[in-house]
């Protein structure tokens, strides 16, 4: 049997387009399609002839090709020629002939049990139409939909919504993104497809009673996952969470589906699912569980086999150093994510980086990208020369790089060497995984990292510290120190979550107690598992250390360049967002607000209000429209030579208004 949860719809085999009809409800699907599990159809009003034309999605999945060649009589090759400027044409001249939209199909329970269904009203993210375009639009629309069917407008992006506000509800019905889609029983978080054993948990105290039995073969499904949940095969949420949640950067990173879906347990319970083997799908426009009769004969997940190979660390003595004089160059001695703030600093303090890599890669039909980001820049037709400055001034003018010190792998290695019960101990967990020894590994991780937390710093080794990394103005001045190993923050590694950081150390005393905090995370039991599972050596593991001082936050959170849910995205960054420091967001203490930024043809989008049910001023969303560009500019430096790949960034708005990027790291896809 299956149970399905979302379901494509049968494509038509024939063109039926239709012209200057009213739409009915049998009308409707008989054209549609279907869309994150909800019929669409898509419309183009034509006010030079006063008519509209109902498209088959089947036979025209793109409205700007059927309008230049089934209205305007163009060939495809010449619209390709021209795309940037056809596109302008219908999303943004202000005297548009052509209006362009999406009609959706929507179901929602009443107070009296029944089901209310609905139209929406929609155009692309990328439109700019002004209210009265709107209102025309609308009004257009609503004439000619059948009048039993309630219909509301959807703002695409924040502008249309600004645009909206000053024309009555009454004239213009409407609805929100967030409104519509924040509180949907399913949806994707990481695309995927795996077969295993479900294993459903309805509180977290039965999962920790099940926890070490869990392997490669098994789904999990719980309200929310922990973050210290182990590689499986596929997550299953039933509470919602965040793309940008540690257990999704984790899925996306071992290449595992993972879902929202709020009504599992009615699933599991009816289909008896608990423990039976299912095939797992997660695509944009479906979700299914489909019960297998029999246990399947399974091969191990690409992630099983997967290696990461280190760079060998160095461990001469190398001194405590401020940030801004790291390079990238220098992971191997302070570990990734002090080299990568190093890294940053140099950019936005020489401004030599091409920040524009991304923007000329071509994208077919568009030869490259360069005249979208010099319209997002404000520049009209500059010389490369002069994008690539404009691009460098103004990520170095949006954002800063956080001040503070970073402590070698040296240090934390002379310390591991002033102690005999130290030594003994790591060799003992050497021997132990080279014997893959697992029923013992646990309890030797964490009576190491009892002993290191609880063994004196050497002289030598705190004199360094204290040295480099200066008295706060006050005593008992609040410190940050960070994580920064050479076995995190890598592509197909990104170790989110996995290590400490300490956010509230106070005084020299807190932190010589925060920095062994540090270095023993590097041993918990997790750690160690993980690193052992990808081939990773704990002889060339070592950690460096961040030391910062607490800087007092308005806005806080995380952004990756990428739509994590559509992975042919090339337009949007999505961003999460709190008050107070991005910790909050990063460890899912609070389910935060989340936006989506196209940085192609610019706007940006609600996507959800999180906790705190409030959207953010409108002035405030348009800084993090130059956050999020700012991401996709970094992201060409950044990821090397694929400059598709995406960035993750950690950042913070201070008191005083700025941006300041806390970390840099590649999100695994």
């Amino acid at each position: 049997m299956t149970a399905q949860l979302l379901t494509d719809a049968a494509e038509p085999v024939t063109d039926r387009t239709v012209v200057g009809e009213n739409l009915s409800l049998p009308l409707f699907r008989t054209l549609s399609g279907v869309l994150a599990g909800h019929p669409y159809l898509k419309v183009v009003v034509d006010r030079a002839e006063n008519t509209w034309h109902l498209l088959d999605t089947a036979a025209h999945p793109f409205h700007v090709n059927y309008i230049a060649t089934r209205i305007l009589g163009m060939d495809l090759a010449a619209l390709d020629a021209g795309l940037d400027a056809f596109n302008a044409s219908v999303y943004t001249d202000p005297g548009r002939r052509f209006l362009l939209g999406v009609l959706s199909l929507h179901t929602e329970q009443v107070t009296d049990g029944r089901e209310r269904t609905f139209l929406v009203l929609e155009t692309t993210e990328a439109d700019t139409m002004h209210g009265e375009l709107l209102a025309f639009f609308y009004e257009f629309v609503r004439a000619r939909v059948d009048g039993r069917l309630p219909l509301l407008l959807k703002p695409a992006n924040h502008g249309q919504e600004e645009e909206l506000a000053a024309i009555s509800e009454l004239c213009v019905p409407r609805i929100l993104s967030h409104e519509l889609f924040g509180s949907r029983p399913r949806a994707p978080l990481n695309p995927g497809e795996a077969t295993g054993r479900l294993r459903f948990f309805r509180t977290h105290e039965e999962y920790a009673a099940a926890e070490a039995g869990l392997g490669w073969t098994d789904i999990v499904a719980m309200p929310c996952l922990p973050d210290d949940v182990p590689r499986v095969a596929g997550f299953l949420n039933t509470a919602p969470i965040t793309p940008l949640s540690h257990t999704n950067v984790l899925a996306s990173g071992w290449g595992i589906p993972n879902a929202i879906v709020r009504d599992l347990e009615e699933l599991v319970d009816k289909d008896g699912l608990d423990g039976a083997w299912v095939r797992y799908r997660v695509r944009e426009d479906e979700i299914s569980l489909e019960r297998l009769d029999h246990e399947p004969d399974l091969r191990a997940p690409a992630w099983h086999q997967q290696r990461i190979r280190l760079e060998p660390p160095l461990l001469e003595d190398v001194p405590v150093l401020a940030l801004h004089r790291l390079r990238s160059a220098d992971r191997d001695r302070y570990g990734t994510k002090a080299a990568n703030l190093g890294e940053l600093h140099h950019v936005l303090d020489s401004r030599t980086a091409d920040l524009t890599a991304f923007y000329g890669r071509p994208r077919p039909p568009r030869e490259d990208l360069y005249g979208h980001l010099a319209a997002r820049l404000g520049l009209n037709a500059p010389s490369l020369a002069a994008l690539r400055a404009a691009a460098a001034a103004f990520v170095a003018t949006t954002v800063g790089a956080p001040e503070g010190v970073a402590l070698p792998f040296a240090l934390q290695q002379h310390f591991l060497a002033s102690s005999p019960a130290l030594q003994q101990g790591i060799g003992k967990l050497k021997m132990a995984l080279e014997l893959d020894a697992t029923d013992v590994l646990d309890s030797l991780c964490l009576q190491l990292q009892h002993l290191i937390r609880h063994t004196p710093v050497p002289e030598s080794v705190t004199r360094q510290i204290s040295q480099a990394f200066p008295a706060p103005a006050d005593p008992r001045g609040r410190l940050v120190v960070r994580s920064s190993s050479n076995a995190e923050d890598l592509p197909g590694f990104s170790a989110a979550g996995v290590y400490d950081s300490v956010t509230t150390a106070h005084g020299a005393d807190e932190l010589l107690d925060a920095v062994r905090q540090v270095w023993a995370s590097l041993l918990s039991p997790r750690s160690v598992r993980l690193r052992h599972q990808v081939g990773i050596s704990l002889d060339d593991t070592y950690m460096g250390v961040i030391v910062q001082e607490y800087v007092p936050a308005s806005l806080g959170g995380v952004l990756v360049t990428c739509d994590p849910t559509r992975r042919e995205d090339f337009r949007n960054v999505y961003l999460n967002c709190s008050p107070g420091s991005p910790e909050q967001v990063v460890e899912g203490s609070v389910l935060p607000q989340q936006y989506l930024y196209n940085t192609v043809e610019g706007g940006g989008r609600t996507v959800a209000l999180g906790s705190s049910g409030d959207g953010l001023s409108a002035a405030t969303r348009s800084r993090l429209a130059d956050l999020c560009l700012t991401g996709r500019l970094l992201q060409s430096h950044f990821s090397g030579s694929d400059v598709d790949r995406p960035l993750d960034i950690e950042w913070l708005m201070t008191d005083r208004g700025g941006f300041r990027l806390v970390q840099v790291r590649p999100y695994a896809l």
